[in-house]
């Protein structure tokens, strides 16, 4: 199990150096409700961790921080410095079936292609105030996602209240 485990996040580490993700970017474009625009070199951040949603999600994740955001982590901060931002990225979580050949086995699943743009949680604690000091926004082929769909951000993250709102935590 635990070799499966190493298996699939090298894979997926792979994965997320090897794939070229265009976002088509309209950097001129911020998201509404918070005014959020994509951050240049944001594919050049650090990693922070690289995940499997299940369910509905169904994709393979993978976030990234900006050197305020990966500070926090490396030093066990309880709360994010405002500057701090995080990417996510996702893509389809598809079987390989080249990679399947050569384990003799199906146990390999790639990323395929994007799924739901890209997202991202910018910290000002003073802009932010509403919303936990948190500006969400979402990215699809580089145009901002509607307001309806920024809506949902906060509500989701709520539950990870003790964590600063943040789910995803920091993998050394």
């Amino acid at each position: 199990m635990q070799h499966s485990v190493r298996l699939f996040v090298a894979a997926a580490a792979c994965a997320i150096a090897a794939i070229v993700f265009e976002a088509g970017r309209a950097d001129d474009e911020a998201v509404p409700i918070f005014g959020i625009k994509i951050p240049p070199g944001y594919r050049d951040w650090r990693l922070i961790s690289v995940a499997h949603e299940a369910g509905k999600l169904d994709d393979l994740r993978a976030v990234l921080g900006n050197d305020v955001a990966i500070d926090a982590y490396r030093t066990g901060k309880s709360e994010f410095p405002d500057g701090s931002i995080i990417a996510r990225l996702a893509w389809a979580y598809v079987s390989s079936e080249e990679n399947n050949k050569v384990f003799g086995n199906p146990q390999s699943f790639v990323a395929g292609a994007p799924k739901e743009g890209v997202q991202f949680m910018v910290k000002d604690s003073k802009k932010y105030a509403s919303t936990g000091g948190w500006g969400f926004a979402q990215f699809d082929d580089g145009k901002p996602a509607d307001e309806a769909v920024l809506k949902t951000c906060f509500p989701c993250h709520e539950p990870a209240k003790g964590h600063d709102f943040v789910y995803t935590r920091y993998a050394p």
